[in-house]
């Protein structure tokens, strides 16, 4: 596993206090461990006269200092004067605590060190019970003075208080733990939020055979376009000469009478939202394409097309049937005709088939869609406006929920578009559809990132 993020951390040069509640409702064992919270913390930090300097205020119906911001900051001195601090053991005057951090703890006289303007004031309050005295002004003149405030509530706290007294975004600067003995847990959060430097594949701290990916106080490995990463997560095997899987398609599309000519029109674009993901070629993807109504019409077969442009272009031009809604019917030929070797379908292929309705099949569907299935097809049913959602479960291949799409409405068809794209691929094969795995990567590092 990646080193800890202690090892490689270097951290903005800050002055941090911590503000730590030994009130009698702290047992003893319970205030060793706040201790050992603290000491975890202090460990993980780039400590120095010009780093991170680090103090202490210890608080119950009176605040004691313990460790002041301008005392002889080595690790080894840091970590003595926190085993030496115990607990004062009356009431809880958190108000005063932080009143005490902006006048003394931050103050030039400790320490403090005022008015530069690339350091951090940070302030990580931790109490367990409800204060005695106001938390809200004083905590918002702390603020206000520049001091980061981290609330951490212990078991039986007041939540309102913590958010009175942290900074925003509160969800980043309040934490509770259930009891003493588990806040802990907390250490790597509070070693990442000092972290600025801790970028593991910059100082060569890793393992990946091809591309290194930092994150915070860690790493994970990526490949090279056209190889997919392992399952060891480190190494990289080349994706059959570079190309996507191969992959059957075939659109079974309702041209009844139900669908107004401009839905039609948006169906198409819909279908050709999906041929741009797909890797087009007699080795990779093929695509074919049937309409139905109260007959069935082979619009083009699989691999009569062998590029994008060409299927997309045959999309476009296909006619409007305009009558009744044979389903079972045009199941049936799906099975029989368009996943035949005859109309270009491959053996030993992956066949997937996207069937579209909007409305109910006026005859039996059920013998067709079970043998679709049983066939080893893939099946995925889109259903909009009319369409009957148990027709469309009927259809759909397993797990159901994956499989079956349904909106009211035409115009927001292409958003299944986009979740189809994702789902054609096939999961256990990573070189399956790269340009779409590109994509998923894309989404996921962004939601990663805005949750860091």
């Amino acid at each position: 596993s990646p080193p800890s993020p202690g090892t490689l951390c270097r951290t903005k040069p800050t002055d941090l206090v911590f503000i730590i509640d030994s009130s009698r409702s702290v047992r003893p064992h319970e205030f060793e461990k706040i201790k050992v919270f603290v000491s975890r913390v202090i460990e993980a930090l780039d400590v120095g006269p010009n780093a991170t300097r680090v103090g202490v205020i210890n608080y119950a119906s009176a605040v004691r200092s313990e460790l002041a911001l301008q005392s002889p900051q080595s690790k080894a001195a840091l970590l003595q004067a926190v085993r030496r601090i115990q607990p004062l053991s009356t009431g809880t005057m958190t108000g005063l605590a932080i009143q005490f951090a902006i006048s003394r703890a931050f103050g030039a006289t400790e320490g403090g060190r005022a008015g530069a303007p690339n350091f951090r004031k940070v302030a990580i309050v931790v109490t367990d019970g409800r204060p005695q005295d106001g938390v809200q002004d004083v905590s918002a003149r702390a603020r206000a003075a520049g001091i980061e405030i981290f609330a951490i509530g212990v078991g039986r706290v007041d939540m309102g208080t913590l958010r009175q007294m942290a900074s925003e975004p509160l969800d980043e600067h309040v934490d509770y733990v259930e009891s003493y003995s588990v806040i802990e847990k907390l250490t790597h959060k509070f070693q990442e939020a000092f972290c600025v430097v801790s970028d593991l594949c910059a100082t060569g701290d890793h393992d990946c055979e091809q591309l290194c990916v930092s994150t915070p106080g860690a790493y994970r490995c990526a490949c090279r376009d056209g190889f997919s990463l392992n399952s060891d997560g480190k190494t990289c095997t080349a994706c059959n000469a570079g190309l996507g899987s191969a992959l059957d398609l075939v659109f079974l599309i309702d041209g009844s009478k139900s669908v107004r000519p401009e839905n039609f029109e948006l169906v198409k674009k819909f279908i050709n939202q999906i041929v741009d993901s797909l890797e087009v070629s007699d080795k990779q993807a093929q695509v074919g394409l049937v309409q139905y109504s109260s007959s069935v019409r082979q619009e083009f077969p699989l691999g009569q097309f062998k590029n994008k442009k060409d299927i997309k272009a045959a999309v476009k031009k296909m006619s409007y049937m305009e009558k009744g809604t044979m389903t079972g019917q045009a199941l049936k030929y799906l099975i029989d005709s368009s996943f035949s070797a005859i109309n270009g379908a491959r053996p030993g292929v992956p066949k997937v088939g996207i069937v579209f309705t909007d409305g109910r099949s006026q005859d039996y569907i059920s013998d067709a869609a079970k043998k679709a299935k049983d066939s080893g097809f893939r099946m995925f049913a889109v259903g909009v406006g009319n369409a009957v959602e148990d027709e469309l479960r009927e259809i759909a291949s397993e797990p159901v929920a994956e499989h079956y799409f349904y909106t009211a409405d035409f115009r927001t068809i292409s958003k299944i578009g986009k979740k189809l794209q994702i789902k054609i691929c096939a999961e256990e094969d990573p070189c399956e559809c790269k340009s779409i795995v590109k994509f998923q990567t894309k989404v996921e590092d962004l939601i990663n990132s805005l949750q860091q």
